[in-house]
């Protein structure tokens, strides 16, 4: 697969260079079964694109359908392992939101980071993001407020 350079973008000043649209992952494994999410990530990727977004947290709030948190980030690692093109993919993922490691303390970070790289099977982590912004509230949890 190449890319076609001329359409991606810099995201801030991280140095990736991404595709313009962001496939969001938090169906995987929940709503879009094997089949699906295959199909999807191959579809994307061949038109282009390169900046796949997940996070520890998704499927943490449906875990009577059978879900577990970081679901969508062993399904994306399993995908990358079978194409062999972790090079060529951006993959952003968010901490703070797992039950395991909710916060953000340094040492969650590092643990949830930890985690994230065993799910993803890859040696590196793109952009880590946290979606709470600083001094608000956590949602779910009133003891904590965000760094």
């Amino acid at each position: 697969m190449t890319l076609n350079t001329t359409e991606l973008r810099a995201l801030g000043a991280s140095g990736l260079l991404v595709s313009p649209s962001c496939l969001g992952g938090n169906v995987f494994g929940w709503t879009a079964d094997k089949a699906q999410w295959s199909a999807v990530l191959d579809a994307y990727v061949a038109a282009g694109g390169n900046f796949i977004d997940t996070s520890d947290s998704y499927m943490n709030y449906f875990p009577e359908q059978g879900n577990e948190p970081g679901q969508s980030e062993t399904i994306i690692g399993d995908w990358l392992a079978t194409h062999r093109n972790r090079d060529e993919v951006i993959v952003a993922t968010k901490v703070g939101d797992h039950p395991k490691y909710m916060g953000l303390a340094p040492a969650t970070i590092k643990a949830a980071a930890e985690e994230f790289l065993r799910r993803l099977r890859t040696d590196r982590i793109d952009p880590l993001l946290h979606p709470l912004r600083p001094g608000r509230i956590h949602p779910r949890r009133r003891d904590h407020r965000c760094a």
